[in-house]
């Protein structure tokens, strides 16, 4: 299995793709700083079900998409698109085992970092992610406790575990970045963690799946919000299908709520990402890459191009150290 290295990432496309997408002005700042555009939540699976069964660990009988998320779809989007980096994210057809991950990361480790999974259960959950970062090169770990929220799955205690307090020791010593796909009302445990460990490094996963559609909608997002205190978090602002009030693009009512997240958080702290590659997201319903382009373009009116730009790949360039 190849290792993944640490080299520097040669972004020829990306001043280009920011001249496209964000304007003269940013493209002059971007020759300056070799700005980069970095999709931080994209999800490959393979399309050989022998080599990489289907794992999921909830629900058996998961039926592959007709679309095989593959690492050189994955490719040819980003090429298509000028997008040149991406943070793969295991999926959870996979379950624990994080071998296509770092086999999609090996096909072009300039421009990928990789975060697999860990039961969360597991009472070695510290050694298991040693051995990925240590031995396969993933730059970090998703954990899923919405998956768990309401006793499901034997309930989220795990959280705030001996065992994932010594993770979460072992995370600050290996720099590991933490993905959290979490329920909002898991984040105030979440926090407790983050008070404990402030050289953590946390991202909480597509603004914390809160269904912005719900009449407590401005109360589960305060409890995102309040995290913002927290130095060490970032915010996935992805995903507006499944959390907008309005499914359709361009999400206009999904807007204030995401500007409040903004204000938060700041302009360095936000994260922007995608799910699929490909006729994958047609599959699935979710915008091209080119209209998740467009979307910050034309959409995001309360950034400055400055902030659309941090948004688009600074703050993972900052944060993964592509």
């Amino acid at each position: 299995m190849h290792q993944i290295n640490r080299r520097q990432v040669l972004a020829t496309s990306a001043v280009g793709a920011v001249t496209h997408f964000m304007g003269a002005d940013a493209a002059t700042a971007a020759a300056d700083d070799d700005t980069i555009i970095v999709d931080t939540h994209m999800h490959t699976w393979s399309g050989d079900l022998n080599r990489w069964p289907f794992a999921h660990p909830y629900s058996a009988d998961v039926t592959p998409p007709k679309n095989p998320a593959t690492v050189e779809r994955l490719i040819d989007d980003l090429d298509a698109n000028h997008v040149s980096n991406a943070v793969i994210v295991q999926t959870i057809f996979h379950g624990w085992d994080n071998t296509y991950t770092v086999h999609s990361v090996a096909q072009a480790p300039d421009r990928f970092k990789g975060h697999g999974l860990i039961d969360p259960q597991d009472p070695r959950v510290a050694d298991k992610l040693d051995y990925w970062m240590s031995e396969h090169g993933l730059a970090g770990m998703r954990f899923s406790p919405i998956y768990y929220v309401e006793g499901a799955n034997g309930g989220d205690e795990w959280i705030t575990s001996r065992a994932h307090h010594k993770l979460w020791r072992k995370a600050e010593k290996l720099g590991a970045v933490f993905n959290m796909f979490i329920h909002n009302t898991q984040l105030p445990r979440l926090g407790m963690m983050l008070d404990r460990y402030p050289d953590s490094r946390v991202i909480v996963d597509h603004v914390s799946q809160i269904d912005l559609a719900d009449d407590d909608a401005q109360a589960q997002l305060d409890r995102l919000l309040a995290l913002s205190k927290h130095p060490n978090v970032w915010v996935k602002v992805t995903d507006l299908t499944s959390v907008s009030p309005s499914k359709t693009y361009p999400f206009a009512k999904a807007m204030p709520y995401i500007e409040q997240v903004y204000q938060a958080f700041g302009s360095d702290r936000l994260l922007w990402g995608t799910g699929y590659p490909g006729a994958t997201r047609t599959e699935f319903e979710r915008p091209s890459l080119k209209m998740e382009l467009e979307l910050v373009k034309e959409h995001f009116s309360f950034m400055s191009a400055l902030d659309k730009r941090k948004y688009l790949g600074l703050n993972a360039k900052n944060l993964w150290g592509f």
